[in-house]
């Protein structure tokens, strides 16, 4: 438990509930005059919870104090434990409206999520074996979550108080459809979930819950965030950071540079997704068949993500076949 300036207390939780030790996932609390506000939540996992709940004794602070969640996006790890705090605490959950209409399909009733993301996959080039280990990568996520509908639905341009604390709601669309941050412009502060991390840059996909070309969605909201005042931001994942601009150019550079990747792939034939993100390399310098199905399953899709974006701006040609998605350069 850290307090990252006045009034905010910055909680680092277990990121994974199959690996607790893996990293970690930033919840931010927040005073108010008759409550706080609580900027995500973390996995619903028992591991999570009685983390949480130590942060708080050493805040003075109990879930019953807490009147209000704010959830960035519905990521699991982000939204998992929102409906257990609001049981024992009476919080109302806020979060933008977009994010609302995907909790049934994601967490719910599974099955049209998990027959879309098979059909998904093949038409991206995914060979069947691979698909079947792609699409079963997060089954059983959802035993992790305590669903729970919103209380109150953001749209851009809303805002949210606490105490001497008045945010602006940025929809910032690309991690997730609804992904929002939280703009303090007195204070300048940005809470940016998983908009802006300091070391890794969010994954931006194309898969059956995505928003229309969510790439250049995304950079076009980095563009925006660019324009604020900020001193300071407050991620979902790593260190909170200074020099915002910063990190949104090197996050921009990142994604022209893959793009230029994927035109050297498709320089001399056209190829499927599948086939053009396995001639990329990845995080860490990892060839794609040494990565886990999940992340394979990311890396396509991220891929895809980037064709669109190209085939948008009028780089590239889509040119199907027997039900498959393959590129070329114009």
């Amino acid at each position: 438990m850290t307090q990252v300036t006045d009034g905010i207390h910055w909680f680092k939780l277990p990121m994974s509930p199959e690996e607790p030790d893996r990293d970690h996932l930033n919840v931010y609390l927040i005073r108010g005059d008759k409550g706080y506000l609580l900027v995500d939540s973390g996995w619903n996992t028992d591991i999570s919870f009685n983390t949480m709940h130590n942060h708080l004794i050493k805040t003075g602070v109990s879930f019953g104090d807490i009147s209000q969640i704010v959830v960035t996006h519905v990521h699991p790890d982000h939204y998992g434990m929102a409906g257990r705090i609001k049981q024992l605490s009476g919080a109302t959950i806020a979060m933008h409206r977009r994010e609302e209409e995907l909790i049934e399909s994601r967490y719910i009733h599974l099955d049209g999520l998990l027959h879309e993301t098979d059909r998904m996959l093949v038409a991206n080039g995914v060979p069947y074996d691979e698909m079947v280990a792609m699409r079963d990568a997060t089954v059983g996520m959802e035993k992790y979550i305590s669903p729970a509908y919103p209380d109150i639905r953001l749209r851009d341009g809303d805002t949210v108080t606490t105490g001497e604390f008045t945010f602006r709601v940025l929809w910032t669309p690309g991690h997730s459809s609804g992904h929002l941050c939280l703009y303090e412009p007195d204070k300048k502060v940005l809470l940016s979930g998983d908009h802006i991390l300091p070391k890794i840059t969010p994954n931006i996909s194309v898969h059956p819950q995505s928003i229309e070309n969510p790439l250049g969605r995304y950079i076009d909201a980095l563009k925006e965030v660019r324009k604020l005042d900020i001193e300071l931001v407050l991620p979902g994942h790593d260190e909170p950071f200074t020099d915002a601009r910063r990190r949104i150019d090197a996050i921009i550079e990142h994604h022209i540079q893959r793009n230029l990747e994927i035109l050297i792939a498709l320089q001399h034939e056209t190829k499927n997704t599948y086939q053009i993100a396995r001639e990329i390399t990845w995080a860490n310098g990892t060839e794609f068949p040494d990565l886990p199905a999940f992340h394979k399953r990311m890396a396509v899709f991220e891929t895809r993500a980037h064709l669109d974006m190209m085939t948008t701006e009028g780089n590239l040609d889509v040119l199907p076949r027997k039900g498959v998605i393959y590129y070329r350069q114009r």
